[in-house]
C-alpha cells in the first residue's frame, strides 16, 4: 500500500484518498510521507543552489 501527504489537512493518508492534487506522494513508508514537506524544501534548496551555480549567480 502507498503513503500520501495530504497539503490541506498536513495527515498522512495510506492508499486512495484526497484527489492527488490535493497530495504528495506516493511513498512507500508512513515516515517518508508524514516528513515529504521537508524533503521537498530541502530538496528545492538544492536545486535553486545548482540552479545558481549553473547560471554563474553564486549569490
Amino acid at each position: 500500500m502507498a503513503w500520501w501527504y495530504n497539503l490541506l489537512t498536513n495527515k498522512v493518508e495510506e492508499g486512495p484518498g484526497a484527489p492527488n492534487s490535493e497530495r504528495l506522494g506516493p511513498f512507500e513508508t508512513e515516515d517518508a510521507a508524514a516528513n515529504a514537506l521537508e524533503n521537498a524544501r530541502a530538496r528545492n534548496e538544492k536545486w535553486d543552489q545548482e540552479n545558481a551555480t549553473w547560471d554563474g549567480d553564486n549569490e
